[in-house]
């Protein structure tokens, strides 16, 4: 056990003294007791010391990693300071020289014993850290290297300042109900896989579209990536609970049924897809308007014929006043072409969707100016979760923007 502490010590040797060296007052830096690759390294450099043929080629090879190792250490603390490297680069070749002499006498280890002793000290580093992390048994240098060194992936849970300056922003998942207006015929639209986009210049282009007809642009975050919550969450008008205190849930259609006016929900999909036959009823809809049947032959309604649908709705004339949703389709993951997920060009998926996704927009913006006494409401259900992941990352996880028309 007594040959055990020496490469530990020596380890030690090469991980703090740096750390010393750089000591500042105050400074919050959590550092480990010991360096576990310079530890893995000095047990590998004594066993390499017991061939006798190689010992001539592997030892200065041990030694050269040895202080390569310990030359990321001191630049992975530099680096947290901002120092320049300037004298302190004489430090891991003076203590792993300090080390190697410490280690020089030291009697070999197995293959098996030093893989034994290195898990070991693994493992309790792990344990240790689960349990105290400010203080960290074993330090990483290439690890902790590898990790500074490497692309940082673009913030994408939160919007920057720069986007609320321009939009309004709300964490909450409602929106209808804020902006529904009752003294006129209201639409809701929700546009599959529409989310706000990293590239500023990008949503702006998508926006364009709705120049005249826009009154107010926003985001709001939503609490889950699915096109069914966000057709239920939409529409909630409040939260209730019985005596018993079981929770349920008052709709905006089933409020706006009982007030009188005429509710309709518009999809251009079959009503079995995510189980609408079962659930767009009890949300309050009197009438619902699907697409062709699975089994039919035929083929989903595109949004263009469900904006035609849309339009004839709208234009019957009667006195009672109107509440339409529409969910559209013809952006849905996975989009028509890009079915088979181990071949797919993120670019070429970008361009097909941003031509469908401002066709479809196209044709709301088209019906809000023909029918300017209409509210129309319009929001995305999620960002493109079910696109390949390059073309995810063009996206904030979770934002979706709104528009309200008219």
């Amino acid at each position: 056990m007594m040959r055990l502490l020496y490469p530990l010590i020596a380890s030690a040797l090469i991980t703090i003294v740096p750390f010393l060296l750089t000591f500042e007052k105050g400074q919050d830096i959590v550092r480990g007791l010991f360096g576990f690759e310079e530890f893995c390294l000095l047990m590998l450099f004594v066993l390499a010391k017991s061939f006798r043929r190689l010992r001539w080629v592997l030892l200065p090879v041990i030694v050269a990693a040895m202080v390569f190792v310990a030359w990321l250490d001191l630049q992975n603390l530099l680096a947290i300071k901002g120092w320049a490297t300037g004298w302190y680069g004489v430090l891991p070749f003076a203590t792993c020289g300090l080390a190697i002499a410490m280690m020089w006498k030291v009697k070999p280890f197995s293959a098996s014993a030093i893989s034994f002793i290195l898990f070991v000290a693994l493992i309790a580093h792990l344990f240790a850290y689960n349990h105290y992390a400010a203080q960290p048994l074993a330090q990483f240098p290439v690890v902790d290297y590898m990790s500074r060194t490497a692309p940082k992936p673009i913030a994408r849970d939160s919007l920057p300042e720069s986007f609320k300056a321009k939009y309004f922003t709300t964490d909450s998942a409602t929106i209808t109900q804020g902006f529904i207006d009752s003294t006129k015929t209201n639409v809701l639209v929700l546009v599959e896989s529409w989310g706000i986009p990293l590239a500023d210049e990008r949503f702006a282009k998508q926006l364009q579209v709705f120049d005249g007809v826009a009154t107010q642009v926003g985001a709001h975050h939503r609490m889950y990536s699915r096109t069914r919550t966000a057709e239920r969450e939409d529409l909630i008008y409040q939260v209730v609970r019985d005596s018993t205190g079981r929770r349920d849930t008052v709709f905006l259609p089933q409020v706006l049924r009982a007030q009188g006016v005429k509710t309709q929900f518009v999809y251009g999909g079959d009503s079995l897809v995510q189980m609408r036959n079962k659930y767009i009823r009890n949300v309050g809809f009197g009438e619902v308007f699907y697409g062709a049947s699975v089994g039919s032959g035929g083929v989903p309604r595109a949004d263009r014929e469900s904006a035609a649908l849309l339009d004839r709705l709208l234009s019957v004339q009667d006195s009672a006043l109107k509440f339409i949703a529409w969910t559209t389709l013809d952006t849905k993951f996975p989009l028509p072409g890009f079915k088979d997920p181990y071949g797919i060009d993120a670019a070429a998926v970008d361009s097909a969707y941003t031509e469908r996704l401002a066709s479809t927009l196209r044709l709301i913006a088209a019906l809000a100016k023909k029918h300017p006494d209409v509210r129309f409401i319009v929001q995305g259900d999620h960002n493109s979760i079910l696109s390949p992941l390059k073309f995810q990352e063009k996206f904030y996880k979770r934002w979706v923007p709104f528009v309200v028309l008219n």
